[in-house]
């Protein structure tokens, strides 16, 4: 009788999990079962929303299921900076003096140079030296030393090698508020064909970083981009660079970021050099502190508006900017010495008072390059749903990348009905693939789209997700 118990037990328990996979697969439109079965993964690896822009929802599958989305998470860092803070915001940067100092006629600053930092994302070499160069306008060429004031942040500093153990490489910079072209140095080689060789020229050429090895120069024609292997080592204070690899000559000159050091050291190094081609001098070095709450204001720099930066985030998907960004938000709304957790908390309050449900999302730096990092497909879509209703809707979409036209997908959706009838975000890590955004139909209605697997075979969603937007385009 018991065993009998059993055996029913189990036939039960067999047939209602047989309902809920039968009630999961057919969450999907018929349309899109084929395409989902040919990338063997199992259905429970994937939050899909589709919805209609300002109406119901077309399919949903495990939306509320928490997942990783990887650089979707950019989304949600640009949309809360946008409707927050409005698209024309922009970063200042300041140079300080103490109230009341003096140039000398020899061009003597009295007391030091206040950097005083604003979190800028897209600070770039040339708008440092811009800055110098009106010090040098206004008669400034000597300094005694110059205080960085980062007090908008906090400690913010990350481990760049902690994610993937590659921290010289760019997508893993450390935010910091005063960054510098993104804290990478640029390593240019130029194709010399009378002795056949790759010259190596840093930018900006610094004394603390230098390269060593060489490229192999191979003649024929150029066929793809030359395979360039560039690692850097720390040898005491300095960052060497060793290169190795081939390359066609045919191919041209071309270039490899990396990071070749923190971003303190970086600044400091691209100030001095700078500041010397420009004529200046320093007579002591370079600290950090805080500037004086009535300084006097010498030079400034604005950035590109917000609306400027986020197509830079979310098109070609920038994980600096868009943890700047994050603690841009954390510092407007929160008050200075911001931190992700800062950033964090005030996303949830922006997006709980636009009515978007945040339950087991985890905010953990803005980017995506994260193994922690949560949301949930039905509250992204909720969110692309509010960002359509509203008066900043445009800023938003543009930024964007377009199918088959620019971006993260340029590459993708690129036949007639696909090519350039999405504005998309992609999100891509080792066990984890997303796609997010908002698709014309051919009625010309507008869907949100909604996208997310975890699962070590990931990547093989690709395929599914272009036929969601195939489908969606042809509605």
């Amino acid at each position: 009788m018991r065993g009998s118990w059993r055996l029913g037990a189990g036939l039960a328990a067999c047939l209602l999990m047989g309902m809920s996979l039968q009630a999961g697969a057919q969450a999907l439109p018929p349309e899109l079962q084929k395409a989902w079965k040919a990338t063997k993964l199992p259905l429970s690896s994937l939050s899909l929303e589709i919805r209609e822009a300002g109406g119901p929802v077309i399919a949903s599958v495990q939306a509320g299921e928490p997942r990783n989305p990887a650089s979707v998470m950019k989304t949600v860092t640009t949309w809360t900076a946008l409707s927050a803070l409005g698209p024309d915001y922009a970063w200042r940067t300041r140079f300080l003096s103490d109230p009341g100092a003096r140039v000398d006629e020899q061009g003597t600053l009295q007391g030091p140079l206040y950097v005083q930092a604003a979190g800028d994302p897209w600070f770039r070499q040339e708008d440092l030296w811009n800055m110098l160069r009106e010090l040098r306008l206004r008669g400034v060429k000597n300094l005694s030393e110059v205080v960085v004031d980062r007090s908008r942040f906090g400690d913010v500093a990350i481990d760049t090698g902690a994610f993937d153990d590659f921290p010289d490489r760019p997508y893993n910079a450390s935010p910091d508020a005063m960054m510098v072209n993104f804290g990478a140095t640029r390593l240019v080689f130029l194709p010399d064909a009378r002795s056949r060789q790759w010259i190596p020229l840093l930018d900006p050429p610094t004394r603390n970083v230098r390269v060593e090895g060489r490229l192999e120069w191979l003649d024929g024609a150029c066929k793809g981009s030359p395979a360039v292997a560039a690692d850097v080592r720390p040898e005491g204070p300095v960052s060497v660079i060793h290169v190795s690899g081939k390359a066609v000559g045919d191919c041209g000159e071309f270039s490899v970021y990396r990071l070749a050091g923190n971003q303190g050291d970086h600044f400091e190094a691209l100030f001095r050099l700078l500041w010397r081609e420009l004529g200046g001098t320093l007579s002591r070095g370079i600290r950090e502190g805080r500037a004086p709450s009535r300084a006097t204001v010498l030079a400034w720099h604005d950035s590109p508006t917000l609306a400027d930066v986020i197509r830079q985030i979310n098109k070609y998907s920038n994980n600096v900017m868009a943890r700047m960004t994050l603690l841009t938000l954390g510092a407007e709304l929160n008050g200075p010495g911001a931190t992700p957790d800062s950033g964090g908390r005030a996303v949830r309050q922006i997006l709980k008072n636009q009515g978007v449900d945040t339950a087991g999302w985890v905010l953990d730096n803005g980017s995506g390059l994260s193994r922690q990092g949560r949301i949930t497909a039905r509250g992204l879509a909720q969110m692309l749903d509010v960002a359509w209703r509203s008066p900043l809707m445009p800023e938003f979409v543009s930024s964007l990348a377009i199918s088959g036209v620019d971006g993260t997908v340029r590459r993708r959706l690129r036949s007639e009905d696909t090519r350039g009838q999405a504005h998309l975000k992609t999100g891509t890590l080792r066990d984890s693939r997303a796609l997010a955004g908002y698709v014309r139909g051919a009625s010309g209605k507008r869907y949100i789209l909604v996208s997310l697997v975890n699962s070590p075979s990931a990547a093989a969603v690709r395929p599914f997700d272009d036929a969601v937007v195939e489908w969606l385009a042809a509605r």
